[in-house]
């Protein structure tokens, strides 16, 4: 079932956003589903909270931060003209929607199936925003970088981007955002670190022991997690390098 929620989304996609007018809109309609689930699994956290079965704060500001990383990432297509049409913002808006619920209900019943739906979800969009750098990064090097990029990467408050990213426990990324290339390899760079994040939180170990990044003297991640991560992240960047998206 999993599979087939993210078949469906990268068909949507495939058929309706190829060629290279059309890539910012197809940017607009993944990054509004791409927070979808981020929202749902705080809604699930809130509502076992609520009735007094589960309280682990630190879960809700990760999953917080991770919609507030995907609001930005929107927020540059949206400036990049990706929410024009109307029926784009229609396809968009729809498909979150649904996707809410569903995500919602396999939350309740399997956390971890939820969380690899995302997984796969961000893989998908590391692999569109690599193709993209690869065909379009000269034409991108002469492009400003849009200033909802440059507040939210540079200038702005870093607390919540650095909340999401979980697996470097000795330091924290600072993308460079010069031009409009730098600021989508900065957001494929976040995909991946959601990538990791999800992975984080499908293992059996973390759900005791999860702390936030910036709680103090926090325990490094156990040994079998970091493998795990560092093992599929090398993966999905070679699979990038063998088996493109196609965007064009």
């Amino acid at each position: 079932m999993i599979r087939l929620l993210v078949n469906f989304l990268e068909a949507l996609l495939n058929t309706f956003y190829r060629g290279r007018d059309r890539v910012f809109a197809r940017f607009f309609v993944l990054e509004t589903v791409a927070r979808v689930p981020y929202f749902a699994y705080t809604s699930v956290l809130h509502l076992y909270e609520t009735m007094g079965w589960w309280r682990k704060s630190d879960w809700l500001k990760l999953h917080f931060a991770e919609s507030w990383n995907e609001l930005h990432h929107l927020l540059i297509a949206e400036s990049l003209g990706g929410n024009d049409r109307w029926y784009d913002r229609y396809i968009a808006r729809i498909g979150g929607l649904v996707y809410y619920w569903i995500v919602v209900l396999v939350y309740m019943i399997s956390a971890r199936s939820a969380y690899n739906f995302m997984q796969q979800v961000e893989e998908h969009a590391y692999h569109t925003y690599d193709q993209f750098l690869q065909e379009y990064g000269d034409e991108l090097k002469q492009m400003p970088a849009p200033e909802v990029a440059i507040r939210y990467y540079r200038d702005g408050d870093l607390y919540l981007f650095d909340e999401f990213q979980v697996s470097d426990f000795e330091s924290f990324r600072r993308p460079q955002v010069e031009n409009l290339y730098d600021v989508f390899v900065a957001i494929r760079e976040d995909e991946l670190e959601h990538v990791k994040t999800m992975i984080m939180c499908q293992q059996p170990e973390i759900q005791q022991t999860f702390q936030s990044p910036h709680t103090e003297n926090r325990a490094a991640l156990p040994e079998s997690v970091r493998s795990a991560i560092n093992i599929k992240t090398a993966q999905i960047v070679q699979e990038a390098k063998q088996e493109p998206v196609e965007i064009v």
